[in-house]
């Protein structure tokens, strides 16, 4: 039961109200007073004969104006509006005692850290967080707020704290813990420490191969060279070549980028090289290419291992010269601009098949950079997955999806041939298929790689020993081929000679053999 009392200040009012319930035994549980002449009183259910001789008892304070039954404290308003507040906001925010022990929690916490926010007060925050030392920074007794890149359960996080301190009636203060919320975006403008723009700062990873990619991306950004870059389809080539011209001095020219497999033959020269008035018809105008738009930037030529011959000996001429002239016109004009070139297989594999030019190779892979796959990077999946999930919660205008364990297990586990576009798409499908606000691995949609639901077992009844072991040879090499479309990559992962496994290839007609064999029948 919780009685208001309206009064006006007097001295010894509290007083007076507080004997009338010890003269009835009233067993008194809280006692709030206003400011503003409101005395707020909680104390157990009574009976309807004891509640109706209370009443104008307290009535009969000097003082008293009126008093009437409330269904809360003010202080219980306070704390259910504090607590509706808290869990919605959608990042995890925990408040630690002096000791590192937790004593609030939010939803989002609870979900992030233990399932459940009801395990999480009592427990110290050391349990649930590493990376940072948290209890040291805590016995410092801190007074600025501290912004630490800490691990929870294997995913990375960007942690803020700051420190509580309570003040008395004196104005002395007391250091009591703080508040800590943790932010999901793998990278934050708080954290970069030079206060520059990163141009690298999409292409995140925490593995030593990214890390060692990175390191050589920045110092080759800076040289006008030509750049190779390499890797499987969706891994990020485009996103590198972008990061490197805009740590380059070109940054604050044009970056245009042309895939050179979507080009026909017949357009893809004018479209690079540009063509003169009349050249391509009787009405046609004159027209600048791809080249001479981007004077004085970076051209993208993506799946260059995709050009014609007739294209690629005009680009080597281009590239030994820079210059060039336009379909139709005899006059030659000059540009500057950095050629960077994406392919995702491995052109040296082209060489030796007579389909790209040795001597425009040797031009273009001044410089490499070979982008690694998903699979071979796992550790990199639960910071990228939790960085697509924001995004994905932000293009669907909705709370903030916390990845449950078995999720991020499920995406561990996974091969991704498809590499980070389709971590990127598999984690926004499955967003926006969502109901709730915790992604488990049930939701999660991953299509199995072709073949893999081949059978391995092989039956000996039906053939001879030699016959088996090809077809078991056969199974294996179509379940990897999909993660290792390059036959060295691939001859790297068993261990086999670059020509042994062409030819087991071939003689299986898996890939791009069997697509040529399919092509000439």
């Amino acid at each position: 039961m919780r009685l208001e009392i309206t009064c006006d200040d007097r001295l010894g009012l509290c007083q007076d109200v507080l004997q009338i319930l010890r003269d009835r035994e009233i067993d008194l549980r809280g006692i709030e007073v206003d400011p503003k002449g409101k005395i707020f009183l909680n104390f157990p259910e009574l009976e309807f004969k004891d509640f109706q001789h209370l009443m104008p008892e307290i009535r009969r304070i000097p003082n008293v104006k009126d008093v009437k039954t409330v269904a809360f404290m003010p202080s219980e308003r306070e704390h259910f509006e504090f607590s509706l507040l808290l869990n919605k906001l959608p990042d995890p925010v925990l408040s630690i005692d002096a000791r590192g022990i937790i004593d609030i929690a939010n939803d989002a916490a609870g979900l992030l850290l233990s399932d459940t926010r009801e395990h999480l007060p009592g427990t110290s925050i050391t349990q649930w967080l590493s990376g940072f030392n948290i209890s040291r920074w805590l016995e410092r007794q801190p007074t600025e707020p501290q912004l630490s890149q800490v691990t929870i359960n294997g995913a990375k996080y960007f942690a803020e704290l700051m420190p509580i301190w309570v003040a008395d009636e004196h104005d002395k203060t007391s250091f009591a813990g703080a508040v800590l919320t943790c932010k999901p975006q793998p990278l934050s403008s708080q954290w970069q420490r030079t206060g520059q723009h990163d141009a690298f700062h999409q292409l995140l990873g925490e593995h030593a191969s990214m890390k060692r990619l990175l390191k050589e991306a920045r110092r080759m950004a800076e040289l006008n060279v030509p750049l190779l870059v390499q890797g499987e389809t969706g891994v990020g080539k485009e996103l590198l070549a972008r990061a490197c011209h805009q740590a380059s001095h070109r940054a604050e020219q044009p970056f245009l980028a042309v895939n050179c497999a979507a080009l026909p033959d017949n357009v893809a020269e004018s479209e690079l090289f540009g063509h003169g008035k009349g050249s391509l018809g009787p009405h046609t105008e004159a027209k600048k290419g791809i080249f001479e738009q981007a004077n004085g930037g970076t051209v993208l030529l993506d799946a260059v291992g995709e050009m014609s011959n007739g294209l690629q000996a005009k680009l080597l001429r281009f590239i030994q010269d820079g210059k060039f002239r336009r379909i139709g016109e005899e006059q030659e004009v000059a540009v500057d601009v950095r050629i960077i070139c994406s392919a995702r297989d491995d052109l040296q594999d082209r060489v030796e098949a007579g389909s790209f030019r040795e001597d425009l190779f040797y031009r273009l892979n001044v410089l490499t950079l070979l982008l690694p796959p998903l699979r071979e990077r796992k550790s990199d999946i639960p910071l990228l997955a939790e960085h697509f999930s924001l995004q994905a919660c932000q293009r669907l205008g909705r709370s903030l999806v916390l990845l449950t364990r078995d999720c991020r297990e499920l995406l561990q586990r996974y091969q991704w041939p498809g590499n980070v576009r389709q971590l990127e798409n598999v984690l926004f499908r499955s967003l926006s298929m969502l109901e709730g606000d915790r992604l488990e691995a049930a939701d999660v949609y991953l299509p199995e790689a072709d073949g893999l639901h081949e059978n391995v077992a092989v039956d000996l009844e039906e053939g001879s020993l030699d016959e088996a072991v090809k077809k078991f040879e056969s199974t294996i090499l179509r379940r990897l081929y999909p993660s290792y479309p390059s036959t060295r990559q691939l001859a790297k992962k068993l261990g086999l000679s670059h020509t042994a496994v062409a030819n087991k290839l071939r003689e299986y007609g898996i890939g791009k053999q069997r697509r040529k064999s399919v092509a000439k029948s």
